[in-house]
């Protein structure tokens, strides 16, 4: 076993000599024409990617293989003019690594990230509770632009999540964008009994057309690629509508396919010129609400005594 007190002597002794500054001289060059050399490839990265994620993605690997080299000649320099310094690195490698295993995780799930194409800049994304729009991939953490939270519906707080990439190993991921960029909503519109269920069906079915076609038509061609690369069948994307009967009134509900962003959106604008197409069917079709009627009390005898 090698003794110790002897390696860091000799460390301090003999590390310093005319070859190791030419080295270092050397090691510094490399350094400096390493970096321009990532610069300049980065600089024109858009002259060959026209496509902003593929530019984004090839930017970020390419910073990330910049550290990989610099360390790797960071090594070589400090390790190639003393023998007893390969091993005392190594032994102190472990233990750093070992102390800072979640962030080698986070740096694993990074090269994961990218390799798999599991989210990409922009996608919105839900890892355990945090949910958001992803607007930087980083080598340990991914930042998001929180949706939801304190705020109703699909909007942003304004808060912004650092999320640990060592995550996508620990907890479920969804993913509202990857390959079908459109979401199922659905609404329900409670009707009168006694209204024009034909023409109840109608006033949606017409309105529900105009509002989502473009949506509907997209969705197709994004969902065909879906059907080609997953084992899933085919799915309907133009809207559908049933409708329940319950104690109060005829529920109808409508279901529809709509871009992930404009779902809030798209639900005021169909129930706005729905409401307007009801109020304009001359009574024949009417919204209901909840009435609670008294039929009757129950008799009460009272008696009274006289002192």
């Amino acid at each position: 076993m090698p003794d110790f007190s002897n390696i860091i002597n000799s460390l301090t002794g003999n590390i310093i000599t005319d070859k190791f500054m030419s080295s270092l001289i050397l090691y510094f060059l490399n350094v400096v024409i390493l970096f321009c050399v990532f610069y300049l490839v980065k600089k024109s990265s858009k002259l060959f990617l026209k496509e902003k994620h593929s530019r984004y993605k090839f930017k970020k690997i390419l910073t990330f293989l910049f550290y990989i080299i610099l360390i790797g000649l960071t090594v070589v320099l400090v390790t190639q003019h003393n023998k007893h310094l390969t091993l005392f690195i190594g032994l102190v490698g472990a233990g750093v690594a070992f102390a800072l295993q979640e962030v080698v995780l986070s740096i694993a799930g990074f090269i994961s990230i990218f390799a798999s194409n599991l989210f990409r800049l922009g996608d919105r994304i839900k890892i355990g509770d945090m949910k958001g729009d992803v607007i930087d991939i980083g080598i340990t953490k991914t930042t998001l632009m929180e949706v939801g939270g304190w705020v109703t519906s699909d909007n942003y707080s304004g808060r912004i999540i650092q999320v640990p990439n060592s995550k996508i190993y620990k907890e479920n991921i969804l993913n509202y964008s990857l390959d079908f960029p459109f979401l199922w909503d659905q609404i329900k519109l409670p009707i009168k009994y006694g209204s024009d269920l034909k023409l109840t069906q109608e006033i949606i079915l017409k309105t529900a057309k105009e509002v989502l076609e473009n949506y509907t038509n997209d969705s197709k061609s994004s969902w065909a690629n879906i059907v080609e690369k997953y084992a899933v069948e085919n799915a309907k994307a133009e809207p559908d509508l049933i409708y329940n009967l319950t104690d109060n009134w005829i529920e109808f509900e409508l279901r529809y396919v709509v871009d992930y962003k404009k779902r809030r959106h798209l639900r005021y604008v169909l129930h706005r010129e729905i409401y307007k197409d009801i109020q304009n069917s001359n009574g024949q079709v009417q919204l209901a609400s909840a009435t609670f009627e008294l039929l009757s009390a129950p008799d009460l005898n009272i008696k009274l005594n006289k002192e």
